[in-house]
């Protein structure tokens, strides 16, 4: 095997004691190794940030418009490499690792363009006699150094949402990637330098949650920006000190499709929204809830379609769904169908599962406070339940501490409209599934499901700082 790659600390790539090992989720093979950062790579990395951030805040916006551009270029040249990477070190079918490469382009695409839309306002002040005279200027300012700690389900577009903004707004830059799928992430640090962001400004540091720890706590860091589970983020919060964050966490949305909706449709995407990438997706539909009166259609064309999907190698272009991220992931989630069928459940399609293959699985006869329906299981498993009115199904919907995003199918503009003000979600996608998502919309969730908003207009507002200014004409007269 090759040498363990190097870490980027302020530009510098460096070695260190201890190795972090790369392994194919499939089959276990080990398929790369990286250094892995310690206290004092980490500490220099701050360090380094706190130089790069005197170079970075004074760029003007073009030329931080241009890195980013110069970043898309390389990613366009070195797109194959990256799909490769993203299938060995995280299981991906080629279909997801060429749909995350794409919208990773498209994140860093709607940066770039969005680093020369930073405005400002101009504040009337004479709206009452004490601002006569009196001219205000509001404009956004860099924060510092953003920190951001990305997860190993989605590890090149989730690292650009958290880089690609920072460098618009003229922040230096640390990432820390997940254990379990760093060579993205170190692939993507080669091009960044590449395109000229100042090295000083820029760390990729491999490590174990405890080390980023203290970066959290750091309060030389301005801003960090988490995707993870929710237990890690909230706990990441309460060490945070007064720093700004963004928290994007986990999910167990909800799908609900009326007698009126496009049946056939709905169908085709939930079986999207609920089996890619092993379901490992904080959006992935994971309980569906359908109109009595059609839930024994829908239920039949659900388990035809799931059942036709590629289960295997993700190697194989053909293959639709393959592993978990690792064997312990995969019992966890198993486990939680076993206690729901232990309870009263039925499994209708699937349920097993091998090492870290876990089939796609459809479950019926659940109850709401099942842990099935109330956690997030990040797996391929859905659940199908009925419901009387839609009343009823926006209630079930908002069972639950999480609210990421939810999706609804019915034609009735009515409807539409009472889920929108009711469904506790940061987003309602209309006649699709939560798991919809373009890179420049805002993104987040409420409870236990984040803080924030990612996309990179609303990720630069959360790195950048309001300061306003007030100038006194008058006082300024001679």
């Amino acid at each position: 095997m090759s040498e363990p790659k190097k870490f980027l600390i302020g530009g510098e790539w460096r070695t260190g004691a201890k190795t972090i090992e790369v392994k194919f989720p499939y089959n276990d093979e080990v398929v790369g190794s990286v250094y892995a950062a310690d206290d004092n790579d980490l500490e220099a990395a701050v360090i380094a940030a706190e130089r790069g951030f005197e170079i970075t805040r004074k760029l003007p916006a073009h030329k931080r418009s241009q890195i980013l551009y110069r970043l898309l270029e390389q990613m366009e040249r070195r797109t194959e490499a990256l799909v490769e990477t993203l299938i060995l070190e995280g299981g991906k079918t080629r279909q997801v690792a060429e749909g995350e490469t794409a919208r990773a382009k498209e994140t860093v695409r709607v940066a770039a363009e969005e680093a020369k839309r930073i405005g400002g306002d101009i504040v009337p002040m004479d709206w009452t006699p004490a601002g006569e005279e009196r001219f205000a200027v509001v404009k956004r300012f860099p924060l510092g150094i953003v920190l951001g700690i990305a997860p190993f389900n989605y590890p090149l577009n989730l690292s650009c949402h958290k880089l690609a903004p920072a460098i618009a707004a003229g922040n230096a830059f640390i990432l820390k990637p997940a254990s379990a799928t760093p060579l993205s992430a170190l692939l993507l640090a080669e091009m960044v330098l590449e395109a000229g962001f100042p090295p000083e400004a820029l760390s990729v540091a491999p490590c174990r949650g405890a080390a980023a720890e203290k970066l959290v706590a750091d309060p030389r860091i301005a801003f960090f920006t988490f995707t993870g589970s929710s237990a890690v983020g909230w706990h990441l919060k309460s060490i945070a000190g007064r720093k700004r964050m963004g928290l994007e966490l986990g999910g167990n949305a909800a799908a609900i499709i009326h007698e009126d909706g496009n049946l056939d449709y709905a169908v085709r995407r939930i079986t999207v929204g609920g089996f890619t990438n092993a379901g490992q997706n904080c959006i992935a539909v994971q309980r569906v809830l359908v109109h009595r009166p059609v839930y024994t259609e829908v239920l039949e064309k659900l388990i035809e379609r799931a059942r036709a999907l590629c289960f295997g190698d993700p190697r194989d272009p053909q293959t639709d769904v393959g592993p978990m991220i690792d064997a312990w992931a995969a019992q966890e989630a198993h486990a939680t169908v076993q206690e729901a069928v232990a309870q009263g459940a039925r499994v209708l399609l699937g349920g097993k599962c091998e090492g870290t293959m876990f089939e796609p699985t459809i479950l019926v006869n659940t109850m709401p406070q099942m842990k099935v329906n109330r956690e997030e299981i990040f797996a391929p498993v859905i659940t199908v339940a009925p419901y009387d009115t839609w009343e009823e199904a926006l209630v079930l919907a908002n069972d639950t501490d999480y609210g990421l995003q939810s999706g609804i199918f019915t034609q009735d503009i009515n409807r539409i409209m009472q889920a929108f003000k009711t469904l506790e979600t940061g987003g309602v996608q209309v006649n699709d599934v939560s798991t919809f998502r373009v890179d420049q919309m805002p993104y987040g969730g409420v409870k236990s499901s984040g803080i924030g908003r990612e996309g990179p207009q609303y990720a630069i507002e959360e790195m950048t700082e309001m300061k306003l200014m007030v100038i006194n004409m008058a006082g300024g007269k001679l």
